[in-house]
């Protein structure tokens, strides 16, 4: 049965100086009926941002656990975290990377504590946070990660026809979902960090999910290969043959439907996407460029593994945006739909 009132998500404002407050501004002056959005942030942040954009907004704080009713436009419930120094748009300053990281932990523990049902964040600047001396912060996810003490998650990135491929009725065209077997690392990493282990944990949490969230099941997942041509029968790399080959024969053996190794410059085209839920790239870069082309703006970020739902916006700070109100909240608004939707499925 479904709940009586929309889910509660506790949305994160990312970096001050960036596109997230004001994006977040934006996204209170409309309806949101498929949620309840809590900020989190500092109200006094958000109501200079949307006193610069022309935007009337009423921050209501509350306390984590405090009843959130469903908000009017223009009136933005916040979970209060204050900025440790004052922040200009398009103007990074390290003293507020503290700031940041305890925006996600106060999401975090309103997720695991019961508080929401799911966590929806707006960019943050990785560099800023490195410069503050958090050493080996790479990103939201492998945060999440940490914090919640799961052994391994999944980023996936999926367009916005992805929200409604599965409703009945539909007839749109085919989703477009890509999964990462590696994340924020450097280049010259990837290929050590692609082992049988990790592929194996990547693509059983990829099928459950695919299994759980969109009801998909016997999801069909395509695996491009590492290698340029999927490494030309060893001829240009052999992590084909040796790795990742055997790691999908064992995982088909469990009953998974993969494709692959495929090569990745021809795999993301019509012909071969047809009947495939998910792509699985072995790198940030090898995936992600094709579904931003094929969506950006109108695609999240979503963290699989998690004991709490996850999603996120698919671009940056955009700090050269930031104070202009040219800043684009399409991606910010499909984030918190499919992050109510995935919540209600919970539910």
């Amino acid at each position: 049965m479904a709940p009586a009132e929309p889910p509660v998500l506790a949305l994160t404002t990312g970096e001050p100086a960036g596109i997230g407050p004001e994006l977040v501004v934006m996204l209170a002056a409309q309806s949101r009926p498929a949620a309840r959005v809590v900020a989190v942030g500092d109200p006094g942040l958000l109501a200079e941002r949307a006193a610069g954009l022309g935007i009337a907004l009423e921050p209501l704080e509350l306390a984590p656990g405090q009843a959130v009713s469903e908000a009017a436009p223009g009136r933005l419930p916040v979970w209060p975290v204050a900025l440790r120094a004052p922040s200009r748009p398009g103007q990074l300053d390290a003293a507020n990377a503290a700031y940041v990281l305890e925006t996600l932990d106060v999401a975090i523990a309103a997720c695991r504590a019961g508080h929401a049902a799911g966590m929806v964040t707006a960019p943050l600047h990785k560099g800023v946070i490195l410069d503050a001396g958090h050493a080996g912060f790479t990103g939201h996810t492998e945060y999440l990660r940490d914090a919640c003490g799961v052994e391994e998650v999944v980023m996936m990135l999926a367009t916005d026809l992805a929200l409604h491929a599965t409703r009945p009725g539909w007839r749109g065209s085919p989703a477009l979902r890509v999964a990462l077997a590696t994340t924020h690392l450097p280049l010259r990493e990837v290929a050590d960090a692609i082992t049988a282990g990790r592929l194996s944990r990547v693509l059983r949490i990829l099928d459950a999910e695919l299994k759980h969230w969109y009801g998909l099941p016997a999801p069909r997942i395509a695996v491009c290969g590492l290698n340029p041509h999927a490494g030309e029968g060893g001829h240009l790399g052999r992590e084909e043959l040796e790795v990742i080959e055997p790691a999908l024969a064992a995982l088909r053996a469990e009953g998974l439907r993969l494709d692959g190794p495929l090569p990745a410059d021809t795999l993301f085209t019509p012909r071969h996407l047809e009947g495939v839920d998910a792509v699985l790239a072995m790198y940030h870069d090898q995936g992600l460029p094709v579904l931003k082309y094929a969506g950006f703006g109108s695609a999240a970020n979503i963290t699989l593994g998690l004991p709490f739902v996850r999603t996120s916006v698919d671009h940056g700070t955009a700090l050269d945006l930031a104070g202009t109100g040219r800043a684009d909240p399409g991606s910010l608004r499909v984030a918190v739909a499919l992050a109510a939707e995935m919540a209600w499925r919970r539910s």
